[in-house]
């Protein structure tokens, strides 16, 4: 029993009540314990086999999965979001690919322009509760990009070129049947957001480290998570770029030493092929040049 990471299975808990946006008497209906004991599993306190044993039937997983030796799955982006806020706090170091490049490296008034593109993009029959998941998806991705400065881990986060360039051509849209005005409004903005991204590679005290890379990459993204006793794989389809998505995909953390090696092996590869410092500047002033 000492071998089992309490907390990691306390977060996934917690990641899970906020996916699903329940509250802890909910949770602890389901469990059949108090709301006491609700709060101090997601605390990471130490708890009965057989509370286990039912939170793994809560989420749908084997045993072996809660314990830690398996593969973490999301449906929904609120949970997915909130277990990378929880993963982020624990890491030394973090390697990433994001379409078109990470949240937190976007503007502050990127957030708001964000909630409009996720507005134009809304799908059909969108009710109360996706407008009000899409309103808690947005305060965990502020808090986190508002709280990054306080956290100590760096990040190496690599970036296409090649959808950067479909990024500017595009514009900051939800869909594209927007007037031609508001289409090149999009893109003007689009290209203050990569002018941005130009002005924080090699800025001073800054943790993120940017390698630019000439190449078409996949569309689902990816986060290395090394962490002091474990590391940690993320996928994701959702998209927080031009044409968002948040509302659909299947999302998954791993700590599969085989999963975790076969990233850190791409990345290696991608980390020599990328441009970085001056040399990712020029290649970014270039491309807007040309558009």
């Amino acid at each position: 029993m000492s071998q089992i990471d309490y907390q990691a299975i306390g977060e996934r808990l917690r990641a899970y009540r906020i996916g699903r946006q329940l509250n802890a008497d909910q949770v602890a209906e389901k469990l059949d314990i108090s709301r006491a004991a609700v709060y101090r599993l997601e605390l990471g306190k130490i708890v009965k086999l057989e509370t286990l044993d039912r939170l793994a039937q809560l989420l749908k997983v084997s045993l072996t999965s809660l314990l830690g030796s398996d593969t973490e799955y999301f449906d929904n982006a609120l949970g997915y979001f909130e277990r990378m806020r929880q993963l982020e706090a624990r890491s030394l170091s973090i390697q990433s690919y994001f379409d078109p490049f990470s949240y937190l490296l976007t503007s502050p008034a990127y957030s708001e322009l964000f909630k409009t593109m996720l507005d134009e993009a809304r799908p059909k029959n969108f009710d109360a509760n996706q407008a009000a998941m899409q309103a808690q998806i947005l305060e965990i991705l502020n808090e986190r990009k508002a709280t990054f400065s306080k956290q100590k881990f760096e990040v190496q986060s690599i970036i296409s070129l090649r959808q950067i360039e479909r990024y500017l051509h595009i514009g900051l849209v939800g869909r594209l049947d927007l007037p031609p005005s508001v289409r090149m409004e999009r893109s003007l903005l689009a290209r203050r957001e990569v002018e941005n991204l130009i002005d924080q590679i090699g800025s001073e005290g800054s943790r993120f480290n940017i390698y630019l890379i000439d190449e078409t990459l996949p569309s689902a993204t990816f986060q290395i998570f090394e962490q002091q006793h474990t590391s940690y794989v993320a996928v994701s389809p959702y998209r927080l770029g031009e044409l968002p998505n948040i509302h659909t995909g299947i999302a998954s953390v791993s700590s599969s030493p085989e999963a975790v090696e076969m990233y850190r092996s791409m990345t290696r590869g991608l980390l020599e092929r990328a441009h970085s410092g001056e040399a990712a500047k020029r290649e970014l002033s270039r491309l807007l040049a040309k558009l």
